[in-house]
């Protein structure tokens, strides 16, 4: 039997848990960088006018972000799933130091989700 099963079982669970919400943020990146090419093609063919260079600019730039980001998250599982995996092993009390990492990925995740906001709200409201 491994010792402490269930905390290693808990531990295996947060890891893919990480890992589902990084793969989705990377979806959610692509989405953003190919949604750019679709209001580009959609522009010339409905309204017979090109999306400007700024724009395309900024959503190239936020996807590769969000795409980077997902990357991001992704070590960051890993590494944490392992030092966590070692703290449960360990005789000894270890304290949470991976508490900051998270709430700066956090803090990461929303000022890109705000941008991508703030790039849609132009990009809707120029087109009025």
């Amino acid at each position: 039997m491994i010792q402490r099963y269930s905390d290693h079982a808990a531990n295996e669970r947060t890891f893919l848990a990480w890992v589902r919400t990084a793969i989705a943020v990377m979806a959610f990146g692509f989405l953003v960088e190919k949604f750019d090419l679709f209001l580009e093609i959609a522009g010339r063919s409905l309204a017979g006018r090109a999306l400007s260079a700024g724009g395309q600019i900024v959503g190239t730039l936020a996807g590769l972000a969000l795409i980077l980001l997902g990357g991001a998250m992704m070590l960051l599982a890993i590494l944490r799933f392992r030092q966590t995996t070692r703290a449960i092993d360990s005789q000894d009390i270890v304290s949470n130091a991976g508490a900051r990492l998270d709430v700066t990925l956090a803090a990461l995740l929303s000022l890109v989700g705000g941008v991508l906001f703030v790039y849609l709200l132009y990009t809707v409201v120029r087109r009025l």
